[in-house]
């Protein structure tokens, strides 16, 4: 936990102010019994009324004080874990942002999430409390013990064996709470899992009528997250009827022998008073460590998951000296395997060769699942290709020699799942350019068939966008999506199946744009229609991840029998497409 506290960068004098505050409180509210003990030995007892009113009104102002420093120690503590948490998320979000597709995938998306949120919250909820209480309770616990020796030794020897008891119950209680407090981690990570399959993909639940079903499923994790809990804090419920019971009992011992005391005239009822106070003091003290225990127990099973994250080292990063400029759109893979695991010997590419010049245009095409996709993401280094195992070259040099930042700047994609944010046209078609004006903007959905889409709303440009874009159809994301990919004005411009929505005709408007107007962009186009890549320089056909043919689209039907039992199979419904067929 102690690497965490440099995020505490800017609010340090807050960290410093509240134990300072706390040591203030501390030391009057351990001196106060003092002077009630004072007041009835030396004052009421005596019928000394000056020194009773002395005392009285000294603790008056020592408890006003006291009160003070209590709420200034509580206002900077909060200030400071405020600003902890703030900076640990940020510190977080940015490290995510770092992380490859394959950082990602190894953490998941719902315990990065339970790490940003639940986590971040133990962790500063324990350092709140631990500025505050983890000063306050040694302070009390060693003057409180202090002073009680000096008054009795006697009556004192008690805290001194009731302490010890006190903390072997909670070492014992300590120790499987700890690993259960993790287990509910896990738990929440399972819950929020369950939640944003069904939250993402509600339509589909209610196509299907499945509420029921998972409204069972989130029950169960969430009853698992309940059952955990409920055992962590049941066993950590057992600190406080054992620790009220050595701490009444000791008052009792204490009251017992120091009545025996006062009998005896060893010590005065002052004394006595100040004693119970002090035993008090001193086994409230150790209740307060056993809650800082428990707490911080609580927050290291986070804060291990916090640096699991944040001491993840990002898979792909910049070489030592980048290069920062991309000649031109060329691409060549030489030798190419990869899998998803390093070292794996399961290649989900093996033995992938080709090379594209620029400004031509490449169709990749095959069956779902062989891998397509993967192939497309090594271009601009979302996955990378281990070394020794084949080279991926753009613009005359390896995607490694390249500043992430420059080869992603050129490489525009627009994935298989289209996504707009919350926002307007204009903010989410920016994305591609911040700095492009209404009359680029409107060029580059010309040329992605989605000028239509803003000259239909009525605020244009600065429609409203809803959330994921659920406001606009597939097709329509799609085109969107299409133009801020084409805002980028990139040399590599990369569809993965991103026209699977649009009719046909506009389909093919939108990849004669590309091609009459893109002459100089390199276009990769992964489509299950034929229809979208028959015009391209070259097709790629992948079956289980290797090459299985290459070429043209009138070679491919003559050479490949996959490619030409699909083609027919899609041109059935077109009887002008039937002599091609025949020839074929």
């Amino acid at each position: 936990m102690f690497r965490l506290l440099k995020y505490t960068k800017g609010y340090i004098k807050y960290t410093i102010l509240s134990p300072l505050f706390v040591i203030v409180e501390s030391i009057i509210e351990i001196y106060i019994p003092i002077l009630m003990a004072d007041m009835l030995d030396y004052g009421i007892k005596t019928g000394n009324t000056d020194l009773v009113l002395q005392k009285g009104f000294l603790m008056i102002g020592l408890c006003i004080i006291s009160f003070v420093g209590g709420i200034f120690s509580a206002y900077f503590a909060t200030r400071a874990s405020a600003g902890f948490g703030k900076n640990l998320r940020k510190e977080l979000y940015q490290k995510v942002q770092e992380f490859s597709f394959s950082n990602i995938d190894k953490f998941s998306t719902s315990s990065l999430i339970t790490r940003l949120t639940t986590d971040v919250t133990n962790v500063r909820m324990s350092f709140q409390i631990t500025i505050r209480i983890c000063f306050r309770a040694p302070i009390i616990f060693v003057g409180a013990l202090i002073f009680a020796y000096n008054r009795s030794p006697e009556l004192a020897n008690i805290f001194a064996i009731a302490a010890p008891i006190l903390v072997l119950l909670i070492v014992i209680v300590i120790i499987p709470v700890n690993k259960l407090y993790r287990k509910v981690l896990k738990s929440y990570d399972d819950l929020n899992l369950v939640t944003q399959e069904n939250i993402n993909g509600i339509k589909t639940v209610k196509a299907y009528t499945t509420e029921t079903k998972e409204t069972k499923k989130f029950y169960m994790a969430s009853n698992l997250v309940r059952k955990l809990f409920l055992k962590a804090e049941t066993i950590n419920a057992t600190i406080s009827p054992a620790a009220y019971s050595v701490m009444y009992g000791s008052t009792l011992a204490v009251a017992y022998f120091g009545a025996r005391l006062v009998v005896s005239k060893t010590i005065g009822t002052g004394t006595l008073t100040a004693m119970i106070a002090y035993g008090t003091q001193i086994l409230f003290a150790i209740i307060m460590i056993a809650n800082i225990a428990m707490m911080l127990i609580m927050s290291k099973a986070s804060s291990d998951r916090i640096n699991e994250v944040l001491l993840e080292v990002p898979s792909i990063t910049d070489p030592v000296d980048p290069i920062t400029e991309i000649k031109d759109g060329s691409i060549e893979f030489k030798n190419v395997n990869f899998s998803y695991k390093k070292g794996s010997s399961a290649k989900v590419l093996e033995n992938i060769n080709f090379k594209i010049n620029s400004g031509e245009t490449i169709g990749i095409f095959g069956p779902t699942g062989s891998s397509k996709t993967t192939l497309v993401s090594l271009i601009g280094r979302l996955y990378d290709v281990e070394d020794g195992q084949g080279e991926v070259i753009v613009g005359g040099h390896n995607v490694k020699e390249y500043s992430i930042r420059s080869l992603r700047e050129a490489v525009s994609v627009v994935l298989q799942k289209n996504r707009l944010f919350t926002g307007t046209i204009r903010s989410n078609l920016q994305w591609g350019n911040p700095q492009a004006d209404d009359s680029e903007i409107m060029k580059a959905c010309d040329y992605a068939q989605a000028r239509e889409i803003v000259d239909g709303k009525k605020d244009g440009l600065d429609s409203i966008v809803a959330e994921e874009g659920s406001n606009f159809s597939g097709g329509q994301k799609q085109r969107l999506c299409i133009a801020r990919a084409l805002l980028k004005n990139p040399k590599i411009l990369i569809l993965d199946d991103s026209t699977s929505a649009v009719d046909t005709k506009t389909d093919a408007k939108i990849k004669d744009a590309f091609i009459n107007e893109m002459p100089e962009t390199t276009k990769i186009i992964i489509s299950q229609r034929i229809s979208s890549i028959q015009k391209a320089n070259k097709i790629i056909i992948l079956e289980n991840g290797h090459i299985s043919a290459m070429g043209t689209h009138d070679e491919l039907i003559l050479n490949s029998k996959l490619y030409r039992d699909i083609y027919r199979a899609q041109a059935q419904s077109h009887p002008n497409m039937q002599e091609v067929i025949k020839n074929a």
